[in-house]
């Protein structure tokens, strides 16, 4: 196993300029706020979409009663309509109650909750544009109506959400963000050096009770440079430093450090997986670690010319952006890189679920890769409105979160083209974000954790 790890890494030493120098010179290079001149004379790229023909087709008639009765005998008034009354009619019930509740009551409205037309016809009532932008053959309809109707109603009516400003854990600009256990908890990286841990169980109760604790025995800082990024597994997150190491934590054991991995060069993005984690390096490296091994590094290869600055990872595949204006695909089970896609702006953050990948530009522009067969191809380019580089995406089944140096962050659906529900400005910088239950979280450059609730 040494043998076969050792002849993975490339072997040109560690780097020996100043992690200091580094940083600065990667923010007026990569992180400058730049204006789109050009946005307006550039069509979005997309590719031929299947064209949708109002209500969808299933295997469920909308002209026909769903059931006439057993044996001749009517179970049900409400049974009788046609099929497209009954979903009207439904279409006033929360989508949640339909799914638990509705399939008790009888066997004919069981069938109705798990066809696919249903919530296909749902989803089509309440957005105008096409939904999803990639169908997978299992895509999760009834989710995605669920998440969809609640991003729907929560951000159109501002009672339904709560607003908090945490400032009380850093004293400079907060550059990653990431929600854990549901949104119950909230991990932040600063460049003043620190890796906090956020309860938030008490939010919107007594707020002094939230709870805020810097990782790390050190009193000096979590790490001994700029905590750059984050990326969790579990109960396990890993943050990587411009100090060129990674520290992993228990967060089920209080923030305990686990582990402590010394890289070549500043960590610029992690992706964790139960078996590996992934690290993008300002060396052009993407390098794989076993956290679970007494030696952990796997395997360190230069597959860019310029700095790794965003990553994503499943059982299968690594998928990297670099500043070199590339995205790699790097193929888990064959041990090579699968695809090197040419790209006109580099890619800054990415969001990757359910062989989606979403990912921000340089540029202010959003772009959808789906992976089909263990190929990744370039589906839609669109434009949200942002005016300078997206700095963080977050993406589900029936939600779009999007940050950037522009000062905002933009909560959408993500229809084709993204429906924008609306834009939370702020007086700073906003430099990621993450979403987990009724939680969002943002970071910002103003030393603040921003915070949305949704109520019940």
């Amino acid at each position: 196993m040494a043998s076969t790890r050792e002849a993975d890494n490339d072997s040109d030493g560690e780097t020996s300029e100043n992690p200091e120098r580094q940083a600065m010179d990667y923010m007026s290079r990569v992180l400058r706020t730049v204006t789109l001149q050009d946005k307006g004379s550039r069509p979005p790229r997309t590719l031929p979409m299947e064209a949708q023909d109002g209500i969808p087709h299933g295997s469920l008639d909308l002209k026909k009663s769903p059931v006439s009765g057993e044996d001749g005998v009517v179970t049900s008034l409400l049974l009788l309509l046609p099929l497209e009354l009954i979903l009207h009619v439904l279409s006033y019930l929360d989508a949640r109650f339909i799914l638990s509740v509705l399939p008790l009551v009888c066997r004919t409205l069981r069938d109705i909750v798990s066809e696919k037309v249903t919530w296909k016809v749902r989803v089509q009532k309440r957005v105008s544009s096409s939904f999803p932008v990639v169908e997978q053959e299992n895509f999760d309809w009834p989710s995605a109506c669920i998440e969809l109707e609640e991003q729907l109603s929560h951000w159109s009516d501002n009672r339904k959400t709560e607003h908090f400003s945490l400032a009380e854990g850093h004293y400079a600009s907060i550059d990653a963000v990431l929600l854990l256990q549901g949104g119950s908890l909230c991990v932040s990286g600063s460049r003043d050096r620190n890796v906090c841990l956020w309860d938030l169980r008490n939010l919107g109760n007594d707020q002094e009770k939230v709870i805020v604790k810097a990782l790390g025995t050190e009193k000096n800082g979590t790490h001994k440079g700029w905590a750059w990024s984050l990326a969790a597994c579990e109960n396990r997150v890993c943050s990587g430093s411009w100090d060129s190491t990674m520290k992993i934590w228990d967060i089920g054991a209080d923030g305990q450090l686990v582990q402590d991995i010394k890289g070549r060069a500043a960590i610029l993005c992690l992706a964790y997986q139960p078996d590996i984690l992934v690290a993008g390096s300002y060396d052009k490296r993407v390098s794989v670690f076993d956290p679970r091994a007494s030696s952990p590094l796997i395997k360190s290869r230069k597959i860019h010319s310029s700095p790794v600055l965003s990553l994503a990872a499943d059982e299968r595949h690594i998928i990297s952006g670099s500043e070199d204006r590339t995205l790699v695909v790097f193929d888990r089970r064959v041990n090579a890189v699968s695809q090197r896609i040419q790209l006109d702006n580099y890619l800054f953050c990415m969001s990757y679920e359910a062989h989606q990948l979403w990912a921000g530009d340089n540029q202010g522009l959003i772009h959808v890769y789906g992976n089909h067969g263990g190929t990744f191809q370039h589906l839609r380019c669109f434009d949200v409105g942002h005016t300078s580089q997206v700095t963080g995406i977050w993406h589900s089944a029936g939600a779009l979160y999007t940050t950037s140096t522009d000062k905002t962050m933009k909560i959408h659906i993500p229809t084709d083209p993204p429906t924008t529900l609306g834009t939370q400005a702020h007086s700073s910088v906003v430099n990621g974000v993450s979403a987990a239950g009724r939680t969002v979280a943002a970071a910002s450059c103003g030393q603040t954790v921003e915070i949305w609730r949704f109520l019940e």
